[in-house]
């Protein structure tokens, strides 16, 4: 089984930027769909963004056209750029395998002045 590590979160001001990590420790370049969801306090985890082993990414309205996922398959590596960060974007953003429903330990988001 594939494990993952998210990195990268942390607090940052309403229009900031930030660039989530997701380290696995095994190859991702058979798992066709690579996904970051996040859960906000209270709420259910919701999906964020997904990039398929070759290269179609997929958004929820939300963050679209503010965010941008990319993988590196030769790095087993998944990235979640994040910019004109809003307070709503605060929460704990997970990535992993969906099909398999396999997930990372969380990389905590917090956008607050």
């Amino acid at each position: 089984q594939v494990q993952f590590v998210e990195s990268g979160g942390g607090l940052v001001q309403p229009g900031g930027s930030l660039r989530l990590s997701c380290a696995a420790s095994g190859s991702i370049s058979s798992i066709y769909t690579m996904a970051w969801y996040r859960q906000a306090p209270g709420k259910q985890r919701e999906w964020v963004a997904t990039a398929t082993v070759g290269g179609i990414t997929q958004y929820a309205d939300d963050v679209k056209g503010r965010s941008t996922i990319s993988r590196d398959n030769t790095k087993n590596a998944v990235y979640l750029q994040m910019n004109s960060l809003k307070p709503e974007d605060t929460g704990v953003y997970y990535c992993g395998d969906p099909s398999r429903n396999y997930w990372g330990q969380g990389t905590q988001v917090t956008v607050s002045s």
